[in-house]
């Protein structure tokens, strides 16, 4: 259960804002050319996250053309156009929790590193220095909050949160006592993890390292600010493998039904050769992805719904292969979301307040029902299979 009250409308908070209704559900697409605005608001999405070099008066005249709203960096051009709507949002740099480079970051001065990290006081450094000290960050927000409190200030980290072991943050690697810290300099969090196409054994093909990371926010942040998460549809550096439209669709809703509210695609490809645009360009993975987006936003108010947490559970039949999920109530029905964590196949039990016998439990996107016997019904599920259930409560009439 949530350590803070449930808002249906997250962002109503901020005047100029991504949005106040809780039919508004935030599909993002991360550091895209907004000539492509168009072509993401095909598939389903409704907000770019990061211009590059910007903005500019070119790439916020080419979103507003097409109706997409953006979170970007609160530049000098930005500063002058603070009533321009198309804007809903700023951000930090991204992945500040990473190593930075001593050169650059810290300008090769190690009494700046020293102030930022009093524990590494007479320390040399080559390379890389340490990360952003999360008080580093706190300032930026307070001074981004300063200059416009009409907006929310976006913060993504890097895949330290799912992953201790990741040495990319340097002498801060196993520190997630770090990660409380840096969220007192934001109003929303996401970071990024990207096990489908990961080089190191210890994450490739650990999808749950996703939701994993998506409770981590949750918990470090008790709940008091909206949690988003990254999720990989391209090989990004990897030649030799791509996520599948399952493994995808597993990773959304594993996220989702551990209490994510907001999905940013990550859609760039560096190797063999870069393509900026790389699910445009990949006919089978853009309609999965359209298909996706499109179920999430017709679900956009039950999703924004508080959680229900009642005696509802599934029992999988395989013990390495738990299934994970979650309970709504909106507009006269409830619905279980639910997600199997591994590429193993099981059959699930589902039981639980609202499965009546003889009830016929529909199947959201899969053409068929599934029948209620003795409150309750059971289901197969392949490796990362999703099944999202919808059954109509039954009315008790008035009581004497």
């Amino acid at each position: 259960p949530s350590a803070h009250p449930w808002v249906a409308t997250p962002y109503a908070a901020w005047p100029r804002g991504p949005g106040d209704s809780d039919a508004w559900f935030p599909i993002a697409v991360w550091l895209q050319d907004p000539r492509n605005a168009a072509a993401y608001k095909a598939l389903g999405f409704n907000l770019f996250i990061g211009l590059w070099k910007g903005p500019t008066e070119k790439q916020l005249a080419a979103l507003r053309k097409a109706g997409m709203p953006v979170i970007c960096a609160q530049n000098k051009y930005a500063l002058r156009h603070l009533d321009d709507p198309i804007i809903v949002g700023w951000m930090h740099g991204d992945e500040p929790d990473n190593a930075q480079r001593f050169e650059t970051f810290w300008r090769s001065d190690p009494e700046r590193v020293a102030q930022a990290w009093p524990q590494y006081a007479g320390r040399s450094w080559r390379g890389y220095g340490p990360p952003r000290a999360p008080a580093q960050i706190a300032t930026a927000y307070e001074d981004m909050k300063r200059k416009d409190p009409s907006r929310p200030i976006l913060l993504n980290l890097g895949q330290g949160v799912a992953w201790d072991n990741w040495r990319g943050r340097g002498v801060r690697s196993r520190h997630p006592e770090d990660y409380p810290r840096y969220l007192e300099g934001c109003d929303v969090v996401s970071f990024d993890i990207y096990p489908a196409v990961h080089s190191s054994l210890e994450i490739a093909g650990a999808l749950w390292r996703v939701p994993f990371g998506v409770s981590r926010l949750r918990r470090w942040s008790r709940d008091r600010k909206p949690v988003w998460n990254c999720i990989e549809c391209t090989r990004i550096n990897n030649p030799k493998v791509k996520p599948t439209p399952r493994q995808v669709r597993a990773e959304v809703w594993m996220s989702l039904v551990f209490g994510s509210r907001g999905l940013v695609y990550f859609v760039h490809q560096f190797k063999p050769k870069f393509i900026e645009a790389a699910l445009l360009a990949d006919p089978e993975m853009s309609a999965a992805v359209k298909k996706i987006n499109r179920q999430i936003l017709a679900l956009a108010p039950v999703l924004n719904s508080p959680p229900i947490h009642d005696e509802t559970q599934i029992d999988s039949s395989n013990p390495n292969a738990p299934i994970r999920f979650m309970v709504k109530e909106h507009d006269g029905a409830r619905y279980v979301f639910a997600v199997n964590m591994t590429p193993q196949v099981a059959t699930g039990v589902v039981r639980g307040p609202g499965l009546f016998d003889n009830a016929r439990v529909e199947v959201l996107g899969e053409d068929r029902h599934v029948k209620v016997t003795g409150n309750r019904f059971t289901d197969s599920f392949k490796g990362h299979d999703v099944h999202l259930y919808r059954v109509r409560l039954r009315a008790t009439g008035p009581t004497r």
